[in-house]
């Protein structure tokens, strides 16, 4: 009977360590970088779905982005919004950035912060042209850009009238800068001193007040599942536009050199998966129309050669296509220049390959085919035996035929060129 009741005692004692864990504070940690896709929209609102699920006290959105897509960056703004559970955005760690699309992102939060050493801002809509940087969108859209940051802002008490200059000036902000203007709560140097300094704060959250409880809170990280990865890689614009590429080669070089199938089948699944990031933000159909221009006079060249001219043609309809194809204003201006030496190469490759690559196999084609009787005549084989006119033996080829000689006797280890075929018997005389 001791031993029930020893039990007991023990499962007394241990209920508030049980408690104690099961209550322990979690902040749900997710990270916003690179270019903002329709991945980073879908990783948002998992994560946050995920952290109400386990009742976490707020989510983390730790901010390292030069810009994105348009529609994305509504997306995230709208799962914040809707969120019930607190919001905390803070661009780290030292030298990110929360730039274009990012400066959306970091005013949306309930609490918004920075680490020293990264700034915000540069969110003017930009339309990529066909020589080089961009140029500002027509009025109305830079307006409405700027409302919705305004809007934004003054919803978080963050101060509206800076928050619209990010657009309609570019203006970018340090941490100490942003901090000053009012458009962060504070500047801290890492995750855990910003949830030592929130601790106690007080913000509104789907109209109900909540006090945030930070302090010694245990943090869980987001983990970003497969789906998400996947859509995320083909929905950047340089990817959908390299595998374009691929698919667009794959497909002509198969059908120029047809046997395999490999390349057919690796151009198929390319172009799908293109189009399929393609379909993940907006694009110009002139410039899809040019890329393609582009490529037929790459094939023209190349099946007419013009010593040049119809290649330059192809290189320009190539460069001004892709620097056009993604009509995103959110991208930000260090995106365009990357993607503008990505066009530059893949351009020189593409010229390498019809050049080199188509060209060789169209000249194959062009060659004249030979095969059987003609294939044999001319080799060089070697006397097996005396040959003459009556017959004898030649190896050719690691293979021993029946010969006879058109000319005199030739001696057993000679040398002799195949002149003929007779049936199945080589016509051979002596090299030389």
């Amino acid at each position: 009977m001791k031993w029930p009741f020893f039990i007991l005692i023990v499962l007394i004692l241990l209920t508030p360590l049980v408690t104690a864990d099961s209550s322990a504070r979690v902040v749900y940690i997710v990270n916003v970088t690179g270019t903002v896709t329709g991945g980073t929209a879908l990783d948002i609102a998992d994560a946050i779905e995920a952290a109400d699920e386990i009742g976490a006290e707020a989510i983390l959105i730790r901010i390292d982005t030069p810009g994105g897509l348009v529609s994305a960056t509504q997306d995230i703004i709208e799962s914040i919004e809707s969120s019930d559970i607190p919001v905390i955005t803070f661009v780290s760690p030292k030298g990110a950035m929360a730039a274009s699309a990012g400066s959306f992102i970091l005013i949306s939060g309930h609490i918004a912060a920075m680490s020293p050493g990264t700034a915000t801002g540069a969110a003017t809509p930009i339309s990529i042209g066909p020589i080089g940087g961009g140029k500002d969108l027509a009025n109305k859209t830079k307006s409405y850009f700027a409302a919705k940051m305004r809007s934004i802002a003054e919803e978080r008490g963050r101060n509206g009238t800076i928050a619209a200059q990010f657009v309609t000036e570019a203006l970018s902000l340090t941490a100490t800068e942003a901090l000053d203007a009012g458009m962060v709560d504070l500047i801290a140097n890492d995750t855990y001193e910003l949830l030592e300094r929130i601790d106690g704060r007080e913000v509104t959250v789907n109209e109900k007040n909540i006090t945030l409880r930070t302090s010694g809170a245990v943090v869980q990280f987001h983990k970003r599942n497969l789906r998400v990865s996947i859509v995320d890689v083909l929905g950047k614009p340089e990817i959908a536009f390299v595998l374009f590429l691929i698919g667009i080669y794959g497909l002509i070089f198969g059908f120029s050199s047809p046997g395999t199938y490999v390349p057919e089948m690796i151009g198929a699944i390319s172009l799908l998966l293109s189009l399929y990031g393609m379909g993940l933000f907006e694009i110009s159909i002139f410039g899809v129309l040019l890329l393609f221009l582009g490529i037929i006079l790459f094939i023209a060249e190349v099946l007419t050669p013009t010593y040049g001219i119809l290649t330059v043609g192809g290189a320009v309809c190539m460069i001004l296509g892709a620097l056009i194809l993604p009509q995103e204003p959110l991208l930000g201006s260090a995106w365009l220049k990357s993607f503008g030496i990505l066009v530059i190469v893949m351009t020189i490759a593409s010229l390498i390959f019809f050049v080199f690559g188509i060209g060789a196999v169209v000249k194959a084609r062009k060659r004249k085919v030979v095969t059987g009787k003609e294939e044999m005549i001319g080799l060089v084989a070697r006397a097996e035996s005396r040959i003459d006119e009556q017959g004898g033996m030649v190896r050719v080829r690691g293979e021993i035929w029946k010969a006879k000689s058109s000319g005199g006797p030739i001696e057993e280890g000679e040398e002799v060129e195949i002149v003929d075929i007779e049936g199945l018997t080589l016509v051979v005389r002596r090299r030389n």
